[in-house]
C-alpha cells in the first residue's frame, strides 16, 4: 500500500527499510542516519533493487557528521534475512516500483521520498562531495521530520 503524506505519520514503526537502486549511496546513508536518530528498539535496514558496490564518497560525508556505514555490504531486497517491515521508504523510482510489487499482498506502508542521485554530479571532488552532502542533509531532515520528533525525547541528535 502506498501512503500519502500524513496518513500514518503518528504510528511508531517497529521496523523500517530504506530502499534505493543499488544499496550503495542513498539507502545505506539513510540507514546510518536513522540508526543514530531513532531509539534502538526500532529495527532499521537498507536494501537495493540490485546489488551495488560501496561508494567511498558516502563514507566521507557520513564521517563528517560522526557516522559510519552499516557493517554489511550492499544488499538486495531478496538477500535480506528479515522480510517484515512496518514501512519501506523508497529513495528512487526503481526501488519504489519494486517495493510496491513486493508488498502488493502485505500490509506494509510504502513511501516514496524523491532523492537526488549524487553520482550524476560532475566536476571537482569538492563539487561531487557537495552533491553527496546535499543528499545526506536532505535524508537527515526527512528522517527527523517523519520518524524522530515524537521518538527522540531525551535522545541526542546529530
Amino acid at each position: 500500500m502506498e501512503t500519502t503524506a500524513g496518513s500514518s505519520q503518528s504510528k511508531r514503526p517497529g521496523a523500517i527499510l530504506f530502499m534505493c537502486g543499488m544499496n550503495a549511496i542513498r539507502s545505506p546513508m539513510a540507514e546510518a542516519i536513522a540508526k543514530r536518530l531513532l531509539p534502538p528498539d526500532i529495527y532499521v535496514r537498507s536494501a537495493g533493487v540490485k546489488a551495488g558496490e560501496a561508494d567511498p564518497f558516502v563514507d566521507v560525508v557520513l564521517e563528517e557528521i560522526g557516522l559510519s556505514l552499516p557493517k554489511h555490504p550492499p544488499q538486495t531486497l531478496d538477500e535480506l534475512e528479515d522480510d517484515y517491515f512496518d514501512i519501506i521508504v523508497t529513495l528512487s523510482p526503481e526501488a519504489h516500483h519494486r517495493a510496491l510489487e513486493a508488498t502488493r499482498a502485505q500490509a506494509i506502508d510504502v513511501e516514496y521520498w524523491q532523492t537526488a542521485d549524487p553520482t550524476l554530479e560532475t566536476g571537482t571532488r569538492e563539487r561531487i562531495l557537495d552533491a553527496y552532502r546535499g543528499v545526506r542533509d536532505e535524508l537527515l531532515k526527512r528522517i527527523e521530520a517523519r520518524f524522530a520528533l515524537p521518538l527522540l525525547q531525551g535522545r541526542q541528535t546529530i
